[in-house]
């Protein structure tokens, strides 16, 4: 069997990050609730030159770099994201297109002209999957082809203003270099996924009729002390069909309505942490099953898996959002066993979804008390001293950086091996549980094994060190960056890929120009 995995990670921040302390004060929430609840300390904030096609080449550029790639050498970049530029062009060939420019005095003007690129999206677990699918691609090289393959995530966690999940922003990028035999951690192929369409969190094209835009722009005239007649909007949707207007522009592609794409989401909060909860017991239960089947566990011996993870990395929209979900595999991994009689003596039953009626509100009724029987069980001392000593580590870089979407999971993985490396934890051979999961609703779960050179790969991460080199913003430069109202950088791009321009007209409508910034 070849061993393939991931042989070293890279990630790209901003510079900027908003305080939460601000925001809280800012919004007038309690910051208690945020921090000590949530686990918010402050929230990455993309200055004007970033997108998710720079954060995206950055941290792919460094590991080029430290670990002296030749690129033509690199069979695929496959980008994990939600944050997508186009919807045609896939961003990953605006990150092809930054490497070349950076790479080629050096290596040819068409260095990566063989590399395959694509994005995957499937909201968060976009990264996930191309991972998946780049080590299946590793293996089937075969001992005598040594592929290499990146994987890519990049993302902007952006939502309204004033709304419940706007506290919980961030954004980053970053690369997985894939490899055979791979110097940080090996991932065996024994996957548990779970997959059912929900409506929890999306992004859908939205429509906004011209009578509504005519009505909105006169509203704002006369509120600027035009002097308007009134039915002005529905003369001027009559007036339309007849006038030269109707080619020009937004009218002139025939439409009643203009589809609008954009970056924040439609979400239930609640309903969303219930997909979540499900996705990932299912994908847990199904990894079991395939681990038993291929016999990498036996459960005459190992009879609860999770007790063999050293560690836990979780998918995280905000840092404690894993030790609030966990509670599921914990049950499931121990349900039927003596260590379930040790909780249920501390904590009751279990409610029984049988004792609730079949109706919308019987089952809202158990989902309620669901919910609370697992608030319980989070606080019993066996999973708090789990959690301590299995999850916290992963979570400490997500309350600096907040969400990023699709890299998240591999961001704990990075707060976890650095966080332990400076503890002196020896780590070589260890599992480690892996959990992925995408709104709409996808979850996979898998584990990879920490291999004997994971301490000299950690040690370049300097995760936490660059964390503190940050740029704090106040609160009217962080809205006008969110309300996307700022043309110049607040940090000058230094030693970094920038969005340098973006083509208004024509054939050149919307294209993005990139440049290494030295």
């Amino acid at each position: 069997m070849i061993n393939v995995g991931i042989d070293d990670i890279e990630i790209y921040f901003p510079r900027l990050f908003f305080d939460i302390k601000d925001l809280a004060e800012l919004r007038d929430i309690e910051y208690d609730k945020l921090n000590r609840g949530l686990g918010l300390e402050a929230m990455a904030i993309p200055d004007t030159h970033e997108d998710a096609a720079t954060m995206g080449a950055n941290p792919v550029a460094s590991l080029i770099d430290r670990n002296n790639i030749d690129p033509r050498r690199i069979g695929r970049i496959y980008l994990g994201t939600e944050s997508a530029l186009d919807g045609s062009k896939p961003t990953a060939t605006y990150i092809l297109d930054m490497l070349e420019q950076r790479y080629s005095p050096e290596y040819g003007e068409d260095c990566l002209r063989n590399c395959d690129v694509v994005d995957m999206t499937f909201a968060c677990i976009g990264a996930v999957d191309a991972l998946h699918n780049s080590l299946d691609w590793v293996a089937r090289g075969g001992e005598s082809d040594d592929r290499i393959g990146i994987v890519v995530f990049s993302d902007i966690a952006k939502y309204d203003m004033h709304s419940s999940g706007e506290y919980t922003q961030g954004a980053a990028g970053g690369a997985l270099l894939i490899k055979q035999n791979p110097r940080l951690m090996v991932i065996p192929d024994c996957w548990g996924v779970s997959t059912k369409p929900v409506h929890d969190f999306f992004k859908p094209r939205r429509t906004v009729g011209f009578s509504q835009l005519f009505d909105n722009v006169l509203t704002l005239a006369k509120e600027m002390g035009a002097d308007l007649p009134g039915g002005l909007a529905e003369k001027m949707i009559k007036m339309l069909p007849k006038s030269k207007v109707k080619d020009q522009g937004i009218f002139s592609h025939g439409h009643k309505s203009l589809n609008l794409h954009v970056d924040t989401p439609v979400f239930d909060g609640q309903y969303s942490n219930r997909c979540y909860s499900g996705a990932i017991k299912t994908a847990f239960t199904s990894f079991k099953e395939q681990a038993i089947k291929t016999g990498r566990y036996n459960p005459a011996q190992d009879e609860i898996i999770t007790e063999q993870w050293k560690r836990v990395n979780m998918h995280l929209p905000y840092a404690f959002q894993g030790k609030r979900m966990f509670p599921d595999i914990f049950l499931c991994d121990r349900r039927g066993l003596p260590a379930w009689q040790e909780i249920t003596d501390q904590v009751g039953e279990e409610p029984n979804r049988e004792n609730f009626d079949d109706t919308p509100e019987g089952k809202d009724e158990w989902h309620r008390q669901m919910d609370s029987f697992r608030r319980t069980v989070s606080q019993t001392p066996h999973y708090k001293k789990f959690v301590e000593e299995r999850i916290e580590k992963g979570q400490r870089a997500s309350s600096l950086i907040g969400n990023i979407y699709t890299g998240s999971i591999f961001l704990s993985l990075m707060s976890m091996l650095e966080a332990d490396m400076q503890d002196g934890i020896e780590l070589t051979g260890k599992p480690v549980g892996m959990f992925g999961y995408g709104s709409g609703a996808k979850a996979k779960v898998f584990e990879g094994i920490i291999q004997p050179e994971w301490k000299e790969v950690t040690a370049r991460f300097n995760l936490f060190d660059r964390l503190a080199t940050r740029h704090s913003v106040d609160s009217k430069c962080y809205e006008e960056l969110h309300r996307e109202a700022r043309r110049e950088s607040v940090v000058p791009p230094k030693g970094e890929f920038a969005l340098v321009e973006v083509g208004v007209d024509g054939v050149n409508e919307g294209a993005r120009s990139y440049q290494w910034i030295g």
